[in-house]
C-alpha cells in the first residue's frame, strides 16, 4: 500500500513539473515568461529529439533527418508567440548546393532554421564540436548529418568541413554557416566575418546565399522581457564566386558582410518602427 502511494505520489509530482513547464511561456509574469520560455525551448527540444532518435536510426546521417525534425520542432514557435516572415524564399528552394550565410543573434535563429527547412530542402549545418556531447540534442543532430568541428583547432576545422564537400558537390545539399562566429547580441552591426564559410564556397565553386534575421526587438535580456513579435529572414540574391580565389577572398568577405548589414540595418529599422507602432 506505502509503496503504491509513493509510486502515485511521484508520477503526480512528474505530471506537475511537465504541466508547469508547458504552460510557462504563457505565463503573464514577464520575468517568468521570460525565463519560462527558454525553460520550454531546451525542454520541448530535448524531449521531441528524445522520440525522434528511432527515426534517425534508420537513415543515420542524412541530411533528410533534419528535415524531418524541423517539420515537428517548427510548431514550437507558435507556443512562444514568435511569427516568422520568409523573405525571397524562392532562391533558397533551388535544388544546388551552395553555401549560406546568417547572421546570429541567439539560440531562436534555430528555430527560424526550422521554420524554413522544407523550403530550403536538402540542407545541414556546421556546429561546435561541444554539442554532441549534449543529450540528445548532440546525437540527434550528429545522425541528422551536422557537421561538428573542433574550433580550438582551425586546421583540423578545415579538415573536417573538407570531408563533406561532397554533399554540396555531389548531392546538391545547402550548407548552413554563421560567419560571425558567435551570438550579436547588441543588435547594431554585425560583427566581422570569419573565413571559413568563404573558403568552402572558393574550394567548392559554389554560391554564396546571404540570410539576414531582423533583430530580436521583443526580447530584452536585461529587462527580461519576452514578448511576443516578429522576425523577418530575408534572403539575397546569390553571390557567385568564379572570379575569387584565396588572393582576393577578402574582398569576397567584404562583398558579402556590405550586403548583409546593410539589410541587417533595413531590416532594424522596419521592425523597430513597427514594434514601438504597436507598443
Amino acid at each position: 500500500m506505502s509503496a503504491a502511494f509513493d509510486i502515485f505520489n511521484w508520477e503526480n509530482l512528474l505530471a506537475t513539473i511537465l504541466l508547469s513547464i508547458l504552460l510557462l511561456p504563457f505565463s503573464t509574469n514577464r520575468t517568468v515568461r521570460f525565463y519560462g520560455c527558454y525553460v520550454f525551448y531546451v525542454f520541448s527540444v530535448s524531449t521531441i529529439g528524445f522520440f525522434l532518435l528511432p527515426f534517425f536510426l534508420l537513415q543515420p546521417k542524412s541530411v533528410k533527418n533534419l528535415t524531418l525534425a524541423a517539420i515537428v520542432l517548427k510548431h514550437l514557435t507558435k507556443c512562444l508567440g514568435i511569427e516568422w516572415e520568409l523573405r525571397n524564399g524562392e532562391i533558397l528552394k533551388e535544388a544546388k548546393g551552395a553555401v549560406i550565410v546568417a547572421n546570429h543573434q541567439s539560440m531562436l535563429d534555430i528555430m527560424g532554421m526550422w521554420n524554413i527547412w522544407e523550403v530550403m530542402g536538402n540542407c545541414t549545418a556546421v556546429a561546435k564540436k561541444e554539442l554532441i556531447y549534449v543529450p540528445p540534442f548532440g546525437p540527434m543532430a550528429w545522425l541528422g548529418g551536422l557537421i561538428f568541428i573542433d574550433r580550438k583547432n582551425p586546421k583540423k576545422a578545415n579538415d573536417q568541413i573538407r570531408s563533406r564537400y561532397n554533399l554540396i558537390n555531389k548531392e546538391k545539399t545547402k550548407i548552413w554557416l554563421f560567419p560571425e562566429g558567435t551570438r550579436n547580441k547588441k543588435a547594431e552591426n554585425l560583427l566581422p566575418f570569419k573565413k571559413g564559410a568563404f573558403r568552402m564556397a572558393i574550394e567548392c565553386k559554389a554560391p554564396i546565399i546571404p540570410v539576414i534575421y531582423s533583430p530580436y526587438y521583443f526580447i530584452d535580456g536585461e529587462k527580461k522581457t519576452f514578448d511576443k513579435g516578429k522576425i523577418i529572414i530575408s534572403v539575397l540574391e546569390p553571390i557567385t564566386v568564379d572570379e575569387y580565389s584565396f588572393d582576393n577572398m577578402d574582398s569576397l568577405i567584404d562583398k558579402t558582410y556590405n550586403l548583409m548589414n546593410t539589410e541587417y540595418n533595413k531590416l532594424k529599422n522596419e521592425t523597430s518602427f513597427e514594434y514601438y507602432q504597436k507598443s
